[in-house]
């Protein structure tokens, strides 16, 4: 890969972005990061490769500061992976999700359009999109999402079809279905998961609330989804595309392992909190990645088992050494 490539990532702080940092590192490309300027971000995730990355000022909310940040960063290609991205808050904060992740796809495919008309751009499409249409989901399954941040992401979605379509962008999204890594934000439901069961061995806690134990999802690795993205880059047509494992796992199952990992009984301490149900449940996500296998060659490398397993040891890491540190102190 030619050290001329150059690529703009949007959410660079984030667990996808910090990969896909790191893979397009690897490839040789002179990478920008995105990053609003009133942000107090937390930048660890980049910690091994900050020095190699180039941050601009840039907001989803302000198309100005696309348009500024595309002239400095002169990109051959560009991902948008930021959003309001956490599906309980799209409950609580609906208009600011809509603003930044539907209408923040359209602004920055406007600056694009007006800026870097050749960039080729990756929108972050998602599994909630389908919400509760019938399983397995592939590229031709109707949306219909089941909440406000499902409705935005549908919008982002379309609009990149249509700047395709109208325009002659090379413009593609990929439809991820969920991806962790011990990279995740706490607050989704796999990370909740390894982080209590590492709470519980050390003796932190007795319990975890969680809500809908039955709802399935096609859990994969985040490493490898942001391979995929890059693949969809680079293929002579653009073309949307579903990222999937292909297999489905219940909550409770994932509370199985990951508490079998620490050597826990499950059922000794996780409790269903009612006021963590969804107003509209999402019950089954499976995709079917038939396409992206065929066209772009994508397999994913790293299992269920085993991502949950990786997770709960970096949490179980991190929570002893957190109990090192008081303990010094």
């Amino acid at each position: 890969m030619s050290q001329e490539r150059r690529a703009l990532v949007t959410g660079v702080t984030g667990q996808d972005g910090s990969y896909l940092v790191e893979h397009l590192l690897d490839q040789g490309y002179e990478v920008y990061g995105l990053v609003r300027r009133s942000s107090s971000a937390n930048l660890d995730r980049l910690d091994g490769v900050l020095d190699r990355l180039n941050l601009v000022n840039g907001d989803l909310l302000d198309q100005s500061s696309l348009m500024s940040a595309l002239k400095k960063a002169r990109p051959h290609e560009v991902y948008n992976l930021a959003a309001q991205s956490f599906v309980p808050t799209s409950w609580s904060e609906p208009v600011f999700t809509a603003e930044a992740t539907a209408l923040g796809v359209l602004r920055l495919l406007e600056a694009i359009r007006a800026v870097a008309p050749e960039a080729r751009f990756y929108q972050a499409s998602t599994s909630e999109m389908f919400g509760k249409t019938a399983p397995p989901q592939s590229e031709q399954s109707p949306f219909h999402p089941r909440s406000p941040y499902g409705v935005a992401k549908v919008y982002g979605h379309w609009a990149t079809v249509n700047y395709r379509e109208s325009y002659g962008m090379y413009a593609v999204s990929g439809i991820l279905f969920n991806h962790e890594s011990p990279r995740r934000g706490r607050e989704f439901v796999t990370r909740k998961v390894t982080r209590g069961v590492a709470r519980i061995a050390c003796g932190l806690e007795d319990e975890l609330r969680l809500g809908n134990l039955e709802a399935r999802r096609d859990w994969g690795y985040a490493g490898d989804y942001v391979r995929a993205m890059w693949l969809m880059l680079q293929q002579e047509e653009p073309c949307d595309y579903v990222i999937a494992t292909g297999q489905t796992h219940s909550v409770r199952e994932l509370c199985e392992v990951a508490f079998g990992c620490a050597g826990l009984d499950w059922e000794r301490h996780v409790r269903v909190d009612e006021e963590l149900l969804r107003p509209a449940e999402v019950d089954h996500l499976v995709g079917d990645p038939s396409r992206a296998r065929a066209e772009l060659g994508w397999e994913p490398e790293v299992g269920f088992e085993e991502l949950i397993q990786g997770m709960v040891e970096a949490d179980l890491e991190e929570t002893r050494r957190g109990l090192r540190a008081q303990q010094g102190s």
